[in-house]
C-alpha cells in the first residue's frame, strides 16, 4: 500500500518540484489523507489478523481436548484425527504470529512515514503563505526607505523567493528520500 503512496509522492516531486510551492503542500495533503487512510486500513487488517490468531488458539484447544477424550475412551482414529488437526492449527498459528509481527512493524513504519510527511506538509504549507507575506513586509520597508514599487520588479522577487522555496522544499523531500532508501536498505 504504501508502495503506491511512495510513487505518487515522487511523481509530485516530479511535478511540483519546480512550480509553486502551494501546489506541492495540495499534493502533500492529498498524500497524507491517502496514508492515513492506508494506516487505518492496516490497523483493520491487523486486528482481523490477531481476531484469526485468536480463534486459530481456540480450534487448537478444541482440537486437543477432543485427542485427549478420544484417547480416554481408546479411540485411535479418533486420536489421530484430532493429532492432524492439532498440528495444522499449531503451523497455522506459527504463521499467524509472524504475520501479526510484520503488520505491526509496518504499521509502527507507516506511522513514522506519516509524522515525517506531516511536518514536511506544515514546512510547505507555512511556507506558501510565508513567501508572499515577506515580501510584502520587504516592500513596505523599502517603500518606507523611498524606494519605489515597480510591478516586473516585484514579480521578479516574488519568482526568487518562490523558486528558492521550491528549491528547499525539493531538497527537504530528497534528503527524506534517501534517509527513507537508507533506512530500506539496511
Amino acid at each position: 500500500m504504501f508502495d503506491g503512496l511512495k510513487a505518487r509522492l515522487e511523481r509530485l516531486l516530479r511535478e511540483h518540484g519546480g512550480s509553486d510551492s502551494r501546489a506541492y503542500a495540495a499534493g502533500l495533503r492529498e498524500a497524507l489523507v491517502e496514508a492515513r487512510f492506508g494506516i487505518s486500513e492496516m490497523r483493520r487488517a491487523l486486528t482481523a489478523t490477531e481476531a484469526e490468531l485468536q480463534s486459530e488458539r481456540k480450534q487448537l484447544t478444541d482440537a486437543e481436548r477432543r485427542g485427549k477424550l478420544a484417547a480416554a475412551v481408546p479411540d485411535p482414529e479418533t486420536v489421530a484425527v484430532a493429532e492432524r488437526f492439532a498440528v495444522r492449527h499449531r503451523e497455522r498459528i506459527l504463521v499467524l504470529e509472524r504475520k501479526v509481527a510484520v503488520q505491526r512493524d509496518e504499521l509502527v513504519l507507516a506511522e513514522r512515514e506519516v509524522q515525517e510527511m506531516t511536518v514536511q506538509w506544515r514546512t510547505a504549507s507555512g511556507n506558501s503563505g510565508a513567501s508572499s507575506a515577506s515580501i510584502d513586509a520587504a516592500w513596505r520597508d523599502l517603500e518606507a526607505a523611498g524606494a519605489g514599487r515597480s510591478p516586473d520588479e516585484a514579480d521578479r522577487l516574488a519568482a526568487d523567493l518562490d523558486r528558492k522555496k521550491r528549491e528547499e522544499a525539493v531538497e527537504a523531500q530528497l534528503a527524506y528520500l534517501k534517509r527513507k532508501m537508507g533506512k530500506g536498505n539496511s
